[in-house]
C-alpha cells in the first residue's frame, strides 16, 4: 500500500485530511439505515422494520397466550411496569394492538420498592407513559404491602446472614419475592383477568439457564407464560416480549420516542442473574440463536410435562396444590408459610 492509500493521523488530528469513508448498512426491505443486523436470522432492519417485525412477533404470541372471556364479557389485563424499556414497549404494544377492542380493559401498575435514586425517577416515567397513551396507572410502595424499603434491607443483610448461614446475601432475592407479591396486589385492585410481564428473550434465556445451573426442573415448568396450565386462585401470567431480544427492544424504545429510564438498580450488582447475563451473552455471541435454543428446549420440557400429567390424570396446574398462606394469605406451594413471610422474619420485620 503505497502513502498516498494511507491515512496519515497526524493530518486527520489538525484537520487537513479527511477520514477513510465507511458504508452504513442499509436495511434488506427498504433503502434507510439499518439499525440492528440479526445475527441469528441473518436480517439487516431499520427501526420501521425492526417495529414491524416485532409486532408481527408480539401479536402471533398474544393470539396464543392470552385467552379472552367472551361472550360479551370484559378481560382485563394489568401490565407491569417498571418505567424501563422492556414493559415500556410491552404497554405501548399492548395498547397498540388492543387498545380499541370493546372486551379489553389494560390498566399499568408499578411498584415502588424504596431505592433511593433510582425508583422515584422511573416510577415517574412509568406515569407519564401512562398518561400519554390513556392508560389507567396503579403504584403500591412496599411499606404498604408490609414490607421494608429495599435500601434498608440492603442495610439489614450483613446483619441477617450473620444470624443465619443459610439466608440469601443479594437484596435481589428478597427483592423479586416482593415484588411478585406487589405485583399481585396491584392486580387484584386492577380486578386483572391477566398479568403481562414484559420479559424479553434474553430474560427468559437466562432464567433457563439459571435453572439448568440449580437442577430446578419444576421452575422451568412454572416459566410463564401460563396459558395452558393456569394455576387456581392466580391470574396467568403471559410475556409477549418472549421472543424479542433485549438490545431490538431498546432500539424499539428508541425508535418508538418512548420515555424510559435507562439506570441499573443499584442492588444489582453481583446478582447470579447478572453472571449469567454475560455467561448467555458469550454464547450467543459464539454460536447465534443460542437464547432461542435455551426457550425452546423450555417449551418442550413444559410439553413433555404436560403430556405426562394427562396421561395419568394428574392436575395440569404448574404449581402443585397452591393454597394460601396462613400468614399473609398469598398463594403459595408451600406447606407452611410462603416464601416472603420467612424473609420478613429473616430481616427481623414485625
Amino acid at each position: 500500500m503505497s502513502d498516498t492509500d494511507k491515512t496519515n493521523p497526524l493530518r486527520l488530528a489538525m484537520g487537513t485530511e479527511k477520514p477513510l469513508p465507511f458504508s452504513i448498512p442499509t436495511c434488506d426491505s427498504c433503502s434507510k439505515p439499518a439499525v440492528v443486523q440479526q445475527a441469528y436470522s441473518g436480517r439487516v432492519l431499520c427501526g420501521e422494520h425492526l417495529c414491524q417485525m416485532n409486532r408481527k412477533k408480539i401479536s402471533k404470541e398474544l393470539r396464543k397466550q392470552l385467552v379472552l372471556k367472551g361472550k360479551g364479557q370484559k378481560t382485563n389485563i394489568f401490565v407491569a411496569i417498571s418505567g424501563g424499556k422492556d414493559s415500556a414497549v410491552l404497554l405501548e404494544s399492548l395498547v397498540d394492538i388492543l387498545g380499541k377492542r370493546p372486551d379489553i380493559e389494560i390498566t399499568a401498575g408499578c411498584v415502588d420498592e424504596g431505592i433511593e435514586g433510582y425508583r422515584p425517577p422511573s416510577l415517574e416515567c412509568a406515569r407519564r407513559l401512562c398518561e400519554k397513551l390513556g392508560v389507567r396507572f396503579l403504584t403500591v410502595p412496599y411499606t404498604e404491602l408490609g414490607f421494608v424499603e429495599m435500601d434498608e434491607v440492603a442495610r439489614r443483610l450483613p446483619m441477617v446472614t450473620q444470624q443465619n448461614k443459610s439466608a440469601s446475601k443479594m437484596p435481589c432475592a428478597y427483592c423479586g419475592v416482593f415484588r411478585r407479591q406487589g405485583i399481585n396486589h396491584l392486580a387484584q385492585l386492577a380486578n386483572a383477568d391477566v398479568i403481562a410481564l414484559g420479559h424479553n428473550l434474553d430474560d427468559m434465556a437466562q432464567t433457563v439457564m439459571m435453572n439448568i445451573t440449580n437442577g430446578d426442573l419444576e421452575r422451568t415448568i412454572r416459566l410463564a407464560p401460563h396459558t395452558a396450565r393456569p394455576a387456581e386462585g392466580m391470574a396467568p401470567r403471559i410475556v409477549p416480549l418472549r421472543w424479542i431480544p433485549e438490545q431490538e427492544i431498546h432500539l424499539m424504545a428508541v425508535h418508538k420516542e418512548l420515555e424510559i429510564h435507562h439506570e441499573e438498580c443499584p442492588h444489582a450488582q453481583g446478582a447470579l442473574r447478572w453472571r449469567t447475563r454475560d455467561i448467555v451473552a458469550d454464547l450467543e455471541r459464539d454460536s447465534p440463536g443460542t437464547r432461542h435454543g435455551l426457550l425452546k428446549m423450555a417449551d418442550q420440557i413444559k410439553s413433555m410435562r404436560a403430556q405426562l400429567d394427562e396421561a395419568i390424570g394428574k392436575s395440569s396446574s404448574p404449581m402443585p396444590n397452591p393454597t394460601s398462606c396462613p400468614t399473609c394469605g398469598e398463594m403459595t406451594s408451600s406447606a407452611t408459610e410462603c416464601k416472603a413471610c420467612q424473609m420478613k422474619v429473616d430481616l427481623g420485620i414485625v
